[in-house]
């Protein structure tokens, strides 16, 4: 199926590791144009020599901290600089913190909403002048169906999350006029460097075990693929999507209570 995503120009945020490198894989292989960015640049510019050898695509690897909104404009212009356009931003930038509300910090939770909700509205606010003027774009937001249901010791995670979708439905409304497609994407267990990083520190397992583990709590039986999140999102980038806006899809092989 042609998706139809030849000479797009995509940001993927958080795009060095994880979720966000499936999602460049993909939309690279479809023949989009990627930029992908995180604040590491040893980790992310072997990210992007990664890509380039697997898909034959135009990567590049740009540094910025998404906290930042001079950073986030800067990666823009960069890219716009590069390559002369802006289609497809992927808002994947986050990381996991679970506790309890009696633990929580003030430090925590400003975070955490930082990184994941003003930085997908930095990238957003940068990004829609430019599909604008290009007559669309896809915007697509990495959330969790935590957002949606939250359990117990889960924020700030849940918190934020749950402003991404509702950030998510809000854009949408606001855009469609303007053929900009807003969605989100609920992420549940899916293979990462995060979840591996934790095994190294805690478990006395191997790493496949640790992660069957896992899987033992998901209606499918097991931790997802990176690479199922990203062909999703690389879905919802494309022209094949052209009628789906302010919605939000559960990539969790069935954990979420909700749809």
């Amino acid at each position: 199926m042609d998706l139809g995503l030849t000479g797009r120009v995509a940001i993927v945020t958080g795009g060095s590791d994880g979720i966000g490198k499936a999602a460049a894989r993909s939309l690279a292989r479809e023949g989009a144009r990627v930029a992908i960015c995180a604040r590491r640049p040893d980790v992310l510019e072997a990210a992007a020599e990664e890509l380039r050898a697997d898909t034959g695509g135009d990567v590049v690897g740009i540094v910025c901290d998404m906290t930042e909104d001079s950073q986030v404009q800067q990666l823009v212009a960069d890219v716009v600089e590069r390559w002369g356009q802006l289609d497809i931003l992927v808002n994947n930038a986050g990381t996991s913190s679970a506790m309890p509300v009696e633990v929580l910090t003030e430090e925590a939770l400003s975070y955490d909403l930082k990184l994941k909700v003003y930085g997908a509205v930095y990238a957003s606010q940068a990004a829609i002048p430019l599909m604008k003027a290009a007559g669309g774009g896809r915007i697509i937001n990495i959330t969790t169906g935590g957002g949606k249901a939250p359990g117990a010791s889960s924020l700030p995670t849940s918190l934020s999350r749950a402003a991404g979708i509702a950030l998510t439905k809000a854009m949408s409304r606001d855009l469609a006029g303007d053929n900009i497609l807003v969605n989100t994407v609920c992420i549940g267990l899916i293979k990462a460097g995060q979840h591996e990083r934790r095994w190294e520190a805690d478990s006395d397992v191997p790493l496949e075990q640790h992660y069957e583990q896992m899987g033992q709590r998901v209606p499918l039986g097991r931790v997802g693929e990176a690479q199922e999140a990203g062909d999703v999102i690389c879905f919802l980038a494309s022209e094949r999507a052209s009628y789906v806006t302010g919605a939000s899809v559960n990539v969790d092989g069935g954990t979420a209570p909700v749809v």
